[in-house]
């Protein structure tokens, strides 16, 4: 395994950790196997596994992350009070039906299906899914990480293009809703009354 982690970088912007033999799928017990060799190492990466294969994440431009994190501020502000589920940021790892283990930028889960949280991944697909692109990130992979969570059982998922400021919402059976700055962000099957004016999402300049 920690040879692999040297073999396997691509034209893409992320590393690829492979298998010795290229025809094994990778799990999630061989991503944690990574984890503590990384750890020990004194490397903090943070990793996901798709389609077998574990990627180590690299990290977001500020005014991505300055998004996410005004998103999750704007979602536990209406979340938590009522007590509607829970809200994660970007390091909230989910394994899902498919055997993948992936944080979305912003997930949400309502109550009644993680009633208590666990020191482990989530072994459920989040309700509502937020991916921000960043700096290098390609719209593709995005949109196709997006539509995976919602063919296994994501009822929203969101994308963030700071680049456009445009906010794209897919729903199961449903065409792409395409949102821009004088529009309104809203979930009424998931947060009932909970609305965000688009403009709000994009970090403010200081005089």
């Amino acid at each position: 395994m920690t040879s692999s982690l040297t073999e396997s970088l691509t034209d893409r912007e992320d590393l690829h950790i492979r298998s010795a033999y290229p025809s094994t799928r990778l799990t999630v017990a061989d991503l944690e196997r990574v984890q503590v060799i990384l750890s020990e190492a004194h490397l903090d990466y943070q990793l996901e596994l798709v389609d077998g294969k574990i990627i180590v994440m690299g990290a977001s431009d500020i005014v991505s992350s300055e998004i996410g994190a005004e998103l999750v501020r704007l979602l536990l502000n209406w979340v938590k009070p009522r007590k509607l589920g829970r809200v994660f940021e970007s390091s909230g790892g989910f394994i899902l039906p498919n055997s993948d283990l992936t944080a979305p930028d912003v997930s949400f889960v309502a109550a009644d299906r993680l009633k208590q949280s666990k020191r482990y991944f989530a072994e459920l697909v989040p309700d509502l899914v937020v991916e921000i692109k960043s700096q290098s990130d390609r719209l593709k992979p995005l949109r196709e990480k997006l539509l995976s969570f919602i063919e296994q059982g994501a009822k929203v998922g969101i994308l963030i293009d700071p680049d456009k400021c445009t906010v794209t919402i897919y729903r199961p059976a449903a065409e792409p809703v395409i949102l821009r700055d004088r529009d309104m962000i809203s979930i009424p099957e998931l947060l009932p009354g909970w609305e965000v004016p688009v403009a709000e999402l994009w970090p403010i300049e200081f005089e």
